[in-house]
């Protein structure tokens, strides 16, 4: 799937499939782009990566690249170990001072709960640890021939419809039709249901009854 495959059927949909149109490839393509960043907030986990994440020395608060939309897991040291995931509560109550801990490899991280981008190490690390990380990421801004990574192909139908919201909310022949609206109830209302469908789904037991899981 490509944005020049998207925007064709966008084309279809607001009828402007005869030059000169009324949108060039260049507005629906920042449309799409537009788009696809707001399905990153909504659904980041559609558009998880696997890197390796170079830390910063001495400090136990690291920040992801600025890329990132949020942390999914760390993994493991890069030619060391894994890193286990505990509680701040804990880590506060069992040692005060961790923050403050010489620096070292890390062995636990830790989420920042006010923010999606930052986490804990500890120990804090030393210098040239890198950790592989996993995190969502938005893409960079698509051109008309690339190849759309994020989101899978299945997600074209919400791609669209995103598309057309934006288009025709600016399109004063068309807004008093509802067009805008009707396209963006129908945006919102996928990513919800593909939302339910994916927690209904990624359980141990594959969306079974437990009861029924032999």
């Amino acid at each position: 799937m490509t944005p020049a495959e998207v925007i064709a059927e966008v084309r279809t949909l607001v009828q402007d499939e005869r030059a000169p149109y009324r949108y060039s490839d260049a507005v629906l393509l920042r449309f799409l782009n537009q788009t696809v960043r707001r399905m990153a907030v909504l659904r980041p986990d559609l558009f998880t990566v696997v890197r390796n994440f170079t830390t910063t020395a001495g400090n136990a608060v690291q920040t992801l690249p600025s890329d990132a939309v949020r942390l999914v897991e760390l993994y493991n040291i890069v030619g060391g170990d894994v890193l286990t995931e505990v509680n701040k509560n804990t880590l506060d109550q069992s040692y005060p001072g961790w923050r403050s801990a010489p620096a070292a490899q890390p062995v636990n991280y830790v989420r920042h709960v006010r923010s999606p981008t930052m986490f804990f190490l500890y120990p804090p690390p030393a210098d040239g640890v890198v950790i592989v990380a996993e995190y969502a990421a938005v893409p960079t801004a698509y051109a008309l021939g690339d190849t759309i990574t994020a989101p899978s192909d299945g997600y074209a139908p919400m791609l669209v419809d995103g598309i057309v919201s934006l288009s025709q909310s600016i399109d004063d022949e068309h807004v008093s039709s509802g067009r805008a609206k009707l396209f963006g109830d129908s945006f919102a209302q996928g990513m919800e249901v593909s939302m339910r469908m994916q927690q209904l789904s990624d359980t141990d037991s594959g969306s079974l009854d437990p009861k029924q899981v032999v």
